[in-house]
């Protein structure tokens, strides 16, 4: 039986900082995992998550790898075999990302796995919790955001049921074409951007908003 792992990464802007997410559906448990990089790209980050999936499991292990990038599966499984008989080369130089590449070929040779594409933002549960470790994954990189250590005590069960509240929020129009263009350029949906970027400013409370506004008007 395979074990279903989502891998996701992204980069905003692209060059820039970036992060990658992977969310292993074990038998015994579901694994996350997640990191970031501050200068980066969207492709290095995709396959980033692709090799810290695979490195979890031991030589031999069946995987389903499922990915939204066409890049990490068409590298794999249509273009790969013709660069290793160029001499990792392609017809018009040296591969891109060489060093990811050639660590992600040795992985999944050594593993037995399928490698799968999905559509981005479709609902998939995985695909999307995926995309949201990367972004976490971006943050931390950044130093804005901080997980707690996977071996932190989980939280107390609660006593009544969770109920989720839809708030509507309006926003002018110059406002919404903004955080389109910025979740496009995330490679998530302007309702994950919004969510995260509400997350953010309770974290960060009012005067760590302002203090960050200030910081980036003074660099500006």
């Amino acid at each position: 039986m395979r074990t279903i792992v989502y891998a996701d990464g992204g980069c905003d802007p692209n060059p820039g900082p970036g992060g990658w997410g992977a969310v292993i559906q074990d038998p015994a448990g579901t694994i996350e995992l997640h990191g970031g990089e501050r200068a980066t790209t969207n492709n290095r980050m995709e396959l980033t998550a692709a090799i810290r999936a695979l490195e979890h499991f031991p030589e031999g292990a069946q995987i389903e790898m499922r990915c939204d990038s066409q890049y990490v599966v068409k590298s794999v499984t249509e273009w790969m075999r013709g660069w290793k008989a160029r001499g990792w080369r392609t017809a018009t130089g040296p591969v891109k990302n060489i060093d990811l590449m050639q660590r992600l070929d040795a992985l999944a040779a050594a593993r037995d796995v399928r490698w799968t594409w999905v559509r981005g933002h479709a609902g998939e549960a995985g695909n999307e919790r995926a995309d949201r470790l990367a972004a976490l994954g971006r943050r931390e990189a950044l130093g804005e955001a901080v997980l707690p250590p996977a071996d932190a005590a989980p939280a107390p069960a609660p006593a009544q049921p969770v109920h989720t509240k839809t708030v509507q929020v309006a926003l002018s129009a110059d406002l919404a074409n903004a955080l389109s263009r910025a979740a496009g350029r995330a490679g998530i949906t302007p309702q994950a951007y919004l969510e995260d970027a509400v997350r953010l400013a309770l974290e960060l409370k009012p005067p760590g908003v302002a203090r960050v506004r200030a910081e980036l008007q003074k660099a500006s």
